[in-house]
């Protein structure tokens, strides 16, 4: 039996610049830049979605409805090469655990560990802030 669900083959982030972000993405995720058509600019398609930007006239105005996870093996280190390449962290998100960046236009992001980890029952993480949480839960997304 065939599986005729849809499947999410591209990500496409809004943005002013696409260079300027497809600049930003190729560096953190590995991926060249791979075509420019219009008013797009995709990078080369690796594991997973593709990632394109789309160059759009509205500014953002609020908090991502959608944001990208990130694994890292050391979310720490990962957060100060993102910091080099210019995205910067998101303090007012601490307290809930999660190492929350954004990228040059104020795109927010999660990096997370590759292991699972462990959150309460408020959604609060703990990977940042090491043993002895009262965290109650493991997320481990589910693969296939």
């Amino acid at each position: 039996m065939a599986d005729n669900h849809p499947k999410i083959k591209d990500i496409t982030i809004d943005c002013a610049d696409p260079e300027r972000l497809a600049s930003f993405w190729s560096q953190l995720l590995g991926r060249p830049v791979a075509a420019r058509i219009g008013p797009y600019v995709w990078l080369a398609r690796g594991d997973g979605p593709g990632v394109g930007f789309q160059r759009v006239t509205e500014a953002k105005t609020g908090k991502n409805r959608v944001h990208l996870d990130l694994a890292s093996p050391d979310p720490a280190a990962e957060q100060h090469r993102i910091e080099r390449l210019g995205g910067h962290l998101l303090q007012q998100y601490a307290a809930g655990g999660f190492l929350v960046m954004a990228d040059p236009e104020g795109n927010e992001f999660c990096v997370i560990p590759e292991d699972p980890f462990d959150v309460d029952d408020e959604g609060h993480a703990s990977y940042l802030t090491g043993p002895g949480t009262t965290a109650q839960r493991v997320i481990t997304p589910p693969r296939g």
